[in-house]
């Protein structure tokens, strides 16, 4: 049986510990490890481990013994409670075994979770597991945590008292953070947060949000953005000095102006934007003013052709044109 959507997020904060199995896979590793360990606390506590009620196989032990799997779901423990069994890195190699392990599951074996990569429409493990009629299946995409999953880490965080313009910028910076950092994320202002019962502020996320590699870019952006030509000039210096790629210094570019273009048209779509706009969105709704829906389209038309020379197979100096780009920028800014 296959799980989805908000089915997915409710199950995986509480599972029914009477079914037998349940198989989380997907492209993004960190979004399974995420999950399934999400799963494994929800149906054997926070001691669990501890009480050696989990036991961890991973998937090139069972492939050299089938009965790895048969055995730890029967196997009796120490102490009492429910008992997980993990099976990690399955392939489909391993459909016919595990499909024998649950069939012949029963009410006080273990529960069994299998995670797994990307697999196909037609894979014989996916196939188990969604045919079955008490086990299940769960793929995970490489999509934005939705606004309930996001309530759902706060609610485990302890945070539960943010303004609508913290929760916006929240859901930012879910778009911008891969699953792992923006749970980091979360943890830090908790404990940035903790004893205080203000309510989360923008100031506050921007205060515990992870420095990337596009902070580094950041400086420049907003330099030509404002119209600081000398500043460019020296960031240039400081970009090229750390190995920033001129074609990714041009996406950079292009993807803070459409955001000003875009918020030029509809202030409100600011809020939507990620990445720097969580740190300076202040500065970008004033540069969205200063600027104009006209002139961002010159400058976007200037980047688009500059992104052409980048991949085109001219010889000029690349870092060079795309300094020459953001001081052209600086200058349009100043007007």
């Amino acid at each position: 049986m296959k799980l989805s959507g908000a089915d997915a997020v409710r199950y995986f904060a509480k599972p029914d510990p009477a079914r037998p199995g349940l198989l989380i896979f997907g492209a993004d590793t960190m979004r399974v490890a995420l999950r399934r360990q999400e799963v494994i606390a929800a149906l054997i506590g926070p001691s669990g481990e501890a009480d050696m009620r989990l036991t961890r196989i991973p998937a090139s032990d069972f492939r050299r013994d089938a009965s790895l799997v048969t055995d730890a779901l029967r196997a009796t423990s120490f102490f009492p409670g429910l008992r997980v069994v993990l099976l990690e890195d399955a392939t489909d190699a391993s459909a016919p075994n595990l499909a024998e392990a649950l069939n012949d599951w029963q009410p006080a074996d273990a529960r069994l979770i299998v995670t797994a990569g990307n697999l196909t429409a037609k894979s014989a493990l996916k196939t188990l597991f969604d045919t079955h009629r008490t086990a299940l299946s769960i793929s995970l995409y490489d999509d934005p945590p939705s606004r309930e999953e996001i309530d759902a880490i706060l609610a485990r965080a302890g945070l539960t008292n943010l303004d609508a313009a913290a929760m916006a910028d929240l859901h930012a910076l879910g778009r911008a953070l891969d699953p792992g950092d923006f749970r980091q994320t979360l943890e830090k202002l908790a404990l940035y947060k903790w004893q205080d019962a203000t309510p989360v502020t923008p100031a506050d996320i921007v205060a515990c949000a992870p420095v990337t590699i596009e902070a580094g870019l950041d400086e420049v952006l907003h330099a030509a953005a404002d119209g600081r030509d000398v500043d460019v000039a020296r960031l240039m210096r400081r970009l090229e000095g750390q190995g920033v790629a001129p074609v990714t210094l041009c996406i950079s570019t292009l993807r803070h102006f459409r955001t000003l273009h875009a918020a030029a048209v509809n202030p409100s779509s600011l809020s939507r934007a990620w990445g720097a706009p969580i740190r300076r969105k202040d500065a970008m709704a004033r540069q969205a003013v200063k600027w104009g829906a006209q002139k961002l389209e010159e400058a976007l038309s200037l980047l688009v052709q500059t992104d052409l020379t980048l991949r085109s197979s001219s010889r000029a100096p690349a870092m060079a044109v795309m300094e020459r780009t953001l001081l052209r920028l600086a200058k349009l800014g100043q007007r």
